[in-house]
């Protein structure tokens, strides 16, 4: 089997545009989150690879198999949802059995099935319990356990751990994650949580607004935003909105040099991640006198909140023991190196040119 494929996916619901042409390949055996905020199509695209909807056009191949019209129940995906569906009145073995012993397999061998995949989620001494007698996480992993019962080709997950305490989140995280690398399986997670699509993707699709924003790892997605959307989403950025101009960029009454490829006069968003603006003494264009006007000690780095000519902004500060002492009023310099600053079109801009 090689990677899923959607070509054209869009999705009407009456008059609303749910997912607007979507064009995506699943590689073979990687995880894929599909990222953005509620409401933006991620769940809808879900659904429809799944079976569960059927779009509006466009076409779903997995393999050279043309998928599109195929019922959910023919696909062989494994699905975990968020409330994970378990079913109350049944044990721990006899939940993850349960899709075996419908589709025809004795109980004997549904049960040894189902004993070797909960070995394989770390709940073998939990067979016998029942569903109301475990945690948030043991229920998490019964639903992945059942969902894999039938081998799936592909295994979808939609928003796996939006129920789970903090602490936990993260631990299930690394370990659906490890899981996942370990049987090599095709997987996608629809999440809102940027942090749960950086932990656990190979590929990250960022949507909005039912469109396909941004692809990429998650590298490339936090250091090479391909829009003011995505550099906003993931992970925190300094916005400055400004003017095109030969050598660089307009901000206020300064002067930013920047690398750009919009023309004199366009009107343009600036954009610096906090831990790329420096506070420092280094010799650099882009410097700006700066008051610190909060201070927030998050433990190996502080945040400093400035007040500049350009307007506010946050600078994340690495603490070490040659850190420079600094507090709220002091008068400081603060530095934008001109390969840390993206430039996207302004959205009023954007907006005139389509």
């Amino acid at each position: 089997m090689s990677g899923l494929v959607l070509k054209g996916i869009t999705k009407r619901f009456g008059g609303t545009l749910a997912v607007e042409q979507a064009d995506l390949t699943f590689e073979e055996g990687a995880l894929t989150a599909l990222l953005g905020p509620s409401g933006c199509g991620k769940t809808t695209l879900l659904r429809m690879i799944a079976g569960l909807e059927a779009p509006s056009t466009g076409s779903i191949t997995l393999g050279k198999r043309n998928i599109t019209d195929l019922p959910a129940h023919k696909r062989k995906f494994g699905m975990v949802f968020q409330s994970f569906a378990l079913f109350p009145h049944l044990n721990v073995r006899e939940n993850v059995a349960y899709s075996l012993t419908i589709s025809g397999a004795s109980k004997t061998a549904a049960a040894e099935k189902a004993s070797t995949l909960l070995d394989l989620v770390q709940l073998s001494a939990m067979g016998d319990r029942r569903i109301g007698e475990l945690s948030g996480g043991q229920r998490q992993r019964v639903a992945i356990a059942r969902a894999l019962a039938q081998e799936p080709d592909v295994f979808l997950l939609d928003e796996p751990m939006s129920a789970l305490d903090a602490k936990l989140r993260e631990e299930m995280q690394v370990e659906l994650r490890l899981l996942q690398q370990r049987l090599g399986i095709t997987t996608i997670v629809v999440t809102h949580d940027q942090r749960e699509a950086m932990t656990m993707a190979d590929s990250i699709v960022v949507m909005s607004n039912g469109r396909v924003e941004q692809v990429g790892s998650p590298q490339d997605i936090y250091h090479r935003p391909e829009n003011a959307f995505v550099a906003d989403f993931i992970g925190k950025a300094n916005f400055f909105d400004g003017v095109a101009e030969a050598g660089g960029i307009r901000v206020g009454d300064q002067t930013l040099v920047s690398k750009s490829k919009f023309h004199a006069g366009y009107q343009v968003r600036v954009a610096i991640r906090p831990e790329r603006a420096a506070l420092d003494d280094a010799e650099g264009p882009n410097r700006l006198p700066a008051t610190i006007t909060f201070v927030r000690d998050l433990g190996p780095h502080r945040e400093y909140h400035l007040d500049t000519a350009i307007g506010p902004m946050v600078v994340e500060y690495a603490i070490g023991e040659g850190a420079r002492p600094m507090k709220t009023g002091d008068h400081v310099e603060v530095r934008l190196p001109p390969d840390a600053l993206h430039v996207f079109p302004h959205p009023t801009a954007a907006m005139a040119a389509e």
